[in-house]
């Protein structure tokens, strides 16, 4: 593998077709042709193992963007982040989320890599369904709706926990075993109850609520609704899945379009309905509780969820100039930026680290120096390497999202 003289290239990601996608809108963002019956859940811009982005190095062959900068790591991320991460610290996404997925939480960075190593010392392998944790890294992330986005996002505080609990009758059993807020307590009874009586205690309120979902009673931003919805998806084999008392734990958040939310390791969350943009450390790592046909490992669950309550926090973006929104978090592996150009406009970024770009809506043109310019459309992507300088001109009003390293210099 030979090192290009260009430092700003066009990338191609890479697309996952799990079940719970929709079926029309990463196709039309992407401008690839639909497959009948596929779904398109995600689209991945980075280098983790399950869906390396890919670029074009001088010659006709695509290169792994992660074999290009194992191959190349002070060039493309730069002595800093090199010496930092060793890696790609980040991982862009977008999704479409038509069924809710299942309730998950990720590790640490350092439970995630004892756990890892255990699980390859057990023999385990990668590919294996039984398996929790598919690499050492953790996963903080950031979400930011790009359309009216519904998620469950923590515990709720006490006393909005309390008040559920009472409000509905199939509940009220729960009430001494929370006892004002041992969440801990009440998480685990509810995840290791038989499954008889997870059956007995939500079969009346699963049918009360499927009644209402289907004659339309029920709406969005109640905890029924999601509930009913999740036992139409869910429940197998005349079975309950436990996960639907968890949609009445939970805060359920109702996002508009420009809204995002930040979750670290720990939080219990799950995405419900809607389209987003997300960007998180470069990892795969989930730990589920319910919500999904797959392997749910309860004891090693509960090593990792933060029993506390959680008072949601909006984060809408700060201006850092007239074109730039930035996303803040305590993460130090990544920063979302929403550009905004308006046709015929041109600005001028030098990399700090290496950086990655996807086109939302509208066109432009990319050049390094003014030299090798290339066209990216909508939906389509490129990489800056560090201390790249390009420039982007708009070719029509476009948006466009930019991940990249904070505190780089």
């Amino acid at each position: 593998m030979e090192l290009s003289k260009d430092r700003v290239l066009p990338i191609t990601g890479k697309v996952q077709h799990y079940a719970w996608g929709g079926f029309y809108y990463l196709p039309k963002l992407l401008n690839i042709p639909v497959k009948k019956g596929e779904t398109y859940a995600e689209f991945w811009l980075g280098t983790h193992e399950r869906g390396a982005s890919e670029l074009k190095n001088g010659s006709e062959t695509p290169v792994s963007l992660k074999d290009y900068v194992h191959a190349f790591p002070e060039q493309t991320l730069g002595a800093k982040a090199s010496g930092l991460f060793g890696r790609l610290p980040f991982l862009l996404k977008i999704l479409d989320v038509k069924d809710m997925l299942s309730i998950q939480v990720h590790p640490t960075k350092e439970n995630a890599q004892i756990a890892f190593d255990l699980e390859n010392e057990r023999g385990i392998d990668i590919t294996s369904g039984e398996r929790n944790f598919k690499d050492n890294n953790h996963k903080p992330e950031l979400m930011l709706a790009l359309s009216e986005f519904w998620l469950l996002h923590g515990f709720k505080t006490p006393k909005l926990l309390q008040n559920v609990l009472r409000d509905v009758p199939e509940l009220h059993f729960l009430v001494p075993i929370f006892g004002g807020d041992n969440y801990r307590k009440l998480y685990q009874h509810v995840m290791e109850m038989p499954q008889i009586q997870v059956d007995r205690h939500l079969k009346t309120l699963v049918e009360r609520n499927i009644v209402h979902y289907h004659a339309g009673k029920l709406n969005k931003d109640k905890e029924d609704f999601w509930a009913a919805r999740a036992a139409i998806t869910y429940s197998q084999n005349d079975h309950i899945d436990r996960g639907i008392l968890s949609i009445y734990f939970f805060n359920l958040l109702h996002l508009q379009p420009g809204q995002a939310v930040y979750q670290d390791a720990g939080l219990p969350h799950a995405y419900l309905e809607g389209q987003n943009v997300e960007i998180m450390s470069n990892s795969d790592n989930v730990l589920r509780g319910g919500l999904t046909p797959k392997h749910i490992d309860v004891p090693e669950l509960m090593k990792h969820v933060k029993f506390d309550p959680t008072i949601p926090s909006i984060i809408t973006g700060k201006p850092a100039d007239s074109i730039r929104t930035v996303y803040q978090t305590p993460a130090p592996d990544f920063e979302l930026s929403r550009l905004q150009i308006a046709r015929g406009e041109s600005i001028k970024l030098t990399s700090r680290s290496i950086e990655i770009f996807l086109m939302f809506t509208g066109s432009v043109e990319v050049s390094e120096k003014a030299e090798n310019p290339f066209k990216r459309n909508k939906g389509e992507a490129w990489v800056s390497f560090d201390k790249a300088v390009s420039e982007i001109k708009a070719l029509e009003d476009t948006t466009i999202y930019q991940a990249s390293i904070p505190g780089i210099v």
